[in-house]
């Protein structure tokens, strides 16, 4: 296999217009592939949700390019794609489609599931590309339906782990090792069940590898017209010009800073620190990022493999440049080639059969949060995703497996304002982007009713520049199911900076239906009294057996404010005397603030 290609340094810098156009051909490939996806999936999850990502990657592996998905998907993929890589060597050939999802070998959580088909020369076979998609599947086994247990403590608890599967070998489906590593392994540990819904995950994954190939053929259209010299030496160019702009962006924040040490802490609700140490080198633009101080790995699932840490590195770095590029390994190189030095064993590093599934969808957050904090970027926004799964099926009393199905959505919340900015309300923050589920689907294919979904008012902080409010989302069961929540910023609200007022934190309420097989009864003098619903508050994470007419009241947090009013900065004056403070410019801090917009 090859190291990869190298810049042809004798013809000089890159023309800036095939730069450009590069540049657009490039993420026009994974565009076409995300589109293939959406319209052959069948799932709530791919086709409606957007809960998926496409992209491009070099030989060596380093993402070259991708379309608006999700980016705590696209900082990682390369990891899976390098590890299969240094897995199979040269025994891949043309025909081969590789599957993984486990977080060690560069997954991000198990219903993550990575489709890779390598991109061959069709003169020389060797491999000049990889295309690349990754969704999220809504049931791939475990203790819950929804494979998202809020109670997980361990990996086996969360479904099927692979960590490398030829799902077609030489042009040829394999439903039967399929069947094997989604069904029969997980549901070998007790307590845990395979597929709930084994038609729905293989149809998903279909539509995956067609998407793949999709890729495949129009990068070897782009080769046709260009040529593989001039389409690999422009690859490396774009990967060079996203290094430059970070590059740029470090030695402005050390600039406008006065110092070239950044740092920051926050905290999950359980406590547990994250801390970053900046240190910049204001020469040459590169920076070492030290996440020394963060708490030990947790026997929950908010531990965060590597490559999700790099994943929220990578996006905190793309958002905060001003500048309309790609995406790719290049915004990584400022700050790998120094280092990143995360503590093994700790929550961002965690041993081999830990829990994860909240550490790609929570604890990325706070990772977010912490680097843009260490930046002086914007406040805080809701620093959550509500994970809600619902479902039913698995085993049954006897050990059985029952065919059953399972659904999952994020919920919106509030961004953090900025220096001349207010924050959104009711939006997907950071690195999720995808959409939460269409109430009018969402009746029709599940047995739930939505009473209320819109904004939670005064849950945004107050300032000068407003923090984003969040959301109220009120679902009725409309028949007997395990439903879970898996959720943050229940216990500690949302920063607000320069002044300004932190964000509402979350809450979860179970309306309860009184039932007499659960004891509701009421007391013998108060019989005649009719029955009332209990509300009753689950925590951030929780799983409940909830009976038919039952409720669940999501309350998602608020973001922080940016700076104090004017009246309340002329008290504070007053009080604590005058104090001028660094501030970014507006134009690469509001971009932290937005949903990706790669």
């Amino acid at each position: 296999m090859s190291n990869g290609p190298q810049v042809n340094e004798s013809r000089g810098g890159p023309d800036p217009i095939l730069l450009t156009l590069f540049a657009n051909r490039f993420m026009s490939v994974a565009e076409a592939m995300g589109r293939s996806l959406q319209q052959t999936a069948i799932s709530t999850n791919i086709k409606e949700r957007l809960d998926f990502s496409c992209a491009l990657f070099a030989p060596d592996g380093d993402l070259v390019a991708n379309a608006p998905f999700i980016p705590i998907h696209l900082g990682s993929m390369s990891f899976a794609v390098k590890y299969q890589m240094n897995l199979y060597g040269k025994a891949l050939k043309e025909g081969d489609v590789l599957m993984t999802n486990s977080p060690h070998a560069g997954g991000s959580h198990l219903p993550d599931i990575t489709i890779i088909t390598p991109v061959f020369d069709t003169k020389t076979k060797e491999i000049i590309f990889f295309t690349a998609s990754r969704g999220h599947h809504a049931d791939i086994g475990g203790i819950l339906p929804g494979s998202m247990p809020p109670t997980s403590t361990n990996i086996f608890e969360e479904g099927a782990e692979i960590v490398s599967l030829k799902i077609v070998n030489d042009g040829v489906f394999d439903r039967e090792g399929l069947v094997e590593y989604m069904v029969d392994r997980p549901a070998k540990y007790p307590g845990s069940s395979g597929c709930r819904n084994i038609k729905d995950v293989e149809s998903d994954l279909k539509a995956q590898i067609a998407a793949n190939h999709k890729g495949v053929k129009l990068i070897q259209a782009i080769i046709d017209d260009y040529g593989l010299e001039t389409v690999q030496e422009y690859m490396l160019h774009i990967r060079k010009n996203a290094e430059n702009s970070v590059r740029n962006l470090l030695k402005d924040v050390a600039k406008r800073a006065g110092t070239n040490v950044l740092e920051a802490v926050d905290y999950l609700d359980d406590g547990s620190p994250i801390c970053l140490r900046v240190e910049i080198n204001e020469f040459d633009g590169s920076a070492a990022l030290d996440f020394s101080g963060t708490g030990c790995e947790v026997r929950g699932n908010l531990n965060a493999p590597i490559s999700v840490v790099h994943s929220a590195v990578i996006y905190c770095m793309r958002a905060m440049l001003d500048l309309d590029i790609p995406l790719n390994a290049g915004c990584l190189v400022p700050v790998t080639s120094t280092s990143i030095n995360i503590p093994q064993r700790s929550l961002l590093s965690p041993s081999r059969t830990a829990a994860v599934c909240a550490g790609n969808v929570l604890t990325s957050q706070r990772i977010v949060d912490v680097v843009l904090k260490a930046f002086h970027a914007c406040a805080a926004s809701q620093g959550c995703t509500n994970n809600l799964t619902f479902g039913a099926g698995g085993k049954d009393k006897d050990g059985k497996h029952v065919v059953g199905w399972g659904y999952y959505e994020t919920i919106a919340g509030g961004s953090g304002a900025g220096p001349g900015w207010h924050g959104t309300s009711g939006v997907h923050t950071h690195i999720t982007n995808t959409r939460i589920g269409d109430v009018e689907i969402l009746e029709r294919r599940y047995p739930v009713l939505i009473h209320q979904f819109g904004l939670r008012t005064g849950t945004g902080g107050r300032g000068k520049w407003r923090g984003g409010e969040g959301v109220v989302r009120d679902i009725e069961i409309l028949e007997p199911m395990q439903v879970s929540i898996l959720s943050e910023r229940r216990t500690r609200q949302p920063y607000g900076m320069e002044g300004g007022g932190p964000g509402g934190m979350g809450r979860n309420t179970w309306v309860k239906q009184p039932r007499a097989e659960d004891g509701d009864l009421p007391e013998p003098e108060a019989r005649a009294m009719p029955l009332q619903p209990r509300e009753i508050n689950i925590g951030g994470k929780a799983t409940v057996w909830m009976g038919k007419g039952d409720r669940l009241v999501i309350e998602t947090p608020g973001g922080g404010a940016w700076g104090v009013s004017e009246g309340e900065e002329d008290r504070m004056d007053a009080y604590h005397g005058h104090r001028r403070a660094w501030e970014p410019r507006g134009s690469f801090a509001e971009r932290a603030a937005r949903q990706a917009e790669f």
